[in-house]
């Protein structure tokens, strides 16, 4: 899966997403960033690196896999697909709401 998959994928989300109050940044091996700023509404989902509340580590496909509900979030934080840097309870919120 490409960046633009993900980032479409996210975009059709972004409702939900709105909720969270906060900036989170994925950062997608060798594909760059995803940065989601949920700090006012609507969401907006863009490829600008930037500050974030909370920063996570995975590739796209793995991303994808959490948001079809194929990779349980807490065992890819075990196994090391998923690091979290900043708030991980922030974390675990934006990949239940990705669902």
């Amino acid at each position: 899966m490409s960046i633009d998959d993900v980032e479409e994928r996210v975009g059709s989300l972004l409702g939900a997403i709105g909720t969270l109050g906060a900036v989170v940044k994925f950062e997608l091996k060798d594909e760059g960033v995803l940065r989601i700023d949920a700090t006012s509404s609507p969401a907006v989902v863009s490829r600008e690196d930037g500050p974030a509340d909370t920063s996570i580590r995975i590739s796209s496909d793995n991303l994808l896999k959490l948001m079809d509900g194929n990779m349980d979030p807490m065992v890819a934080f075990a196994m090391g697909k998923i690091k979290v840097e900043g708030s991980k309870g922030l974390a675990m919120k934006l990949t239940s709401l990705l669902k």
